[in-house]
């Protein structure tokens, strides 16, 4: 950090910064990994799924880890605010106007050598070494006036409310870690449960299949003893419709000859024979009245 020119407090000031903003970015991280984890065990317990169940899944999953990043940004924002409320606060008790060159938050060279120190020389600074150096306040010079008194008394309180929010930001990091932990049993439970609703659920099935199919079986067997007893019937009714077409036959034939007899006896009565006679008798007198008519009235 010596290319920032920093002296060996304000270098550690900044270690402890980038240690609280390391801490929160790996917590938000496993927030993160929960959601990923959350779906896993609650929603990908089947084998297939629809476009339709998918694209729900992949939506739900997109607003939880959308909510979680935007909700880690402007905690960050707001960090800073804090920090740079922090900073001004102290200027403005001396008198002092501070700067900021918005622009130098985008050099991609400072940017790489913070990255860079964070890798290397963040990694194998002695931790006691900075504790001790955070802790420890330092001996007022003996020629100095109020104002050194003054950033003493300020460098005091501000290593105290440092030692405030470790504290309390390890206590928020416990209760995380509790939370989920809960929320990781909490989940692996859902699954047994689930599991378990679904081994009920297939005996249920598996015994309405045994009883359906007893249904069927019994429904199979009627059907073919119906159709056995069908069959012996459509036998008796052929043969009796043979038989009824047979006597049919011989009655028809004894009324043709009982026809024949009855015409013949008739024909051998004196009234048939009577009849004929007249019969004949108006034949010819038609046919003579047919020859005057043609003598009156000839054909042109």
């Amino acid at each position: 950090m010596a290319d920032f020119g920093f002296n060996e407090h304000h270098q550690n000031e900044i270690i402890n910064y980038m240690r609280f903003a390391r801490s929160k970015r790996v917590l938000r991280l496993k927030t993160i990994d929960s959601c990923f984890e959350e779906l896993k065990d609650s929603r990908l317990v089947e084998e297939t799924f629809t476009v339709d169940e998918v694209r729900e899944m992949m939506d739900g999953l997109q607003m939880v880890v959308r909510g979680e990043v935007e909700m880690e940004l402007i905690n960050t924002a707001h960090t800073n605010v804090l920090l740079l409320r922090q900073l001004f606060s102290q200027a403005e008790k001396f008198y002092l106007r501070l700067q900021s060159d918005i622009s130098e938050l985008e050099n991609r060279e400072l940017l790489e050598q913070v990255a860079e120190f964070e890798k290397t020389d963040f990694k194998t600074i002695n931790k006691s070494q900075i504790n001790q150096e955070t802790i420890k306040p330092k001996l007022a010079p003996l020629n100095e006036g109020g104002v050194s008194e003054l950033l003493n008394k300020e460098i005091t309180r501000l290593q105290e409310e440092n030692d405030k929010l470790k504290s309390r930001l390890r206590t928020l990091e416990s209760q995380a870690t509790s939370a989920l932990e809960e929320k990781t049993k909490a989940a692996r439970a859902l699954k047994d449960l689930q599991k378990v609703q679904g081994e009920q659920k297939f005996s249920t099935q598996s015994q309405e299949i045994n009883s359906l199919e007893s249904t069927v079986a019994a429904l199979k067997e009627d059907y073919e003893r119906s159709l056995s007893a069908s069959a012996a019937s459509q036998k008796d009714l052929q043969e009796n419709l043979i038989s009824a077409k047979h006597e049919l036959l011989r009655v028809q034939e004894q009324l043709a000859l009982a026809e024949k007899e009855l015409d013949k006896k008739f024909q051998q009565t004196a009234a048939y024979r009577n009849m004929k006679e007249i019969l004949s008798k108006k034949n010819e007198q038609i046919k003579e009245i047919r020859k005057r008519l043609q003598k009156y009235e000839p054909d042109e």
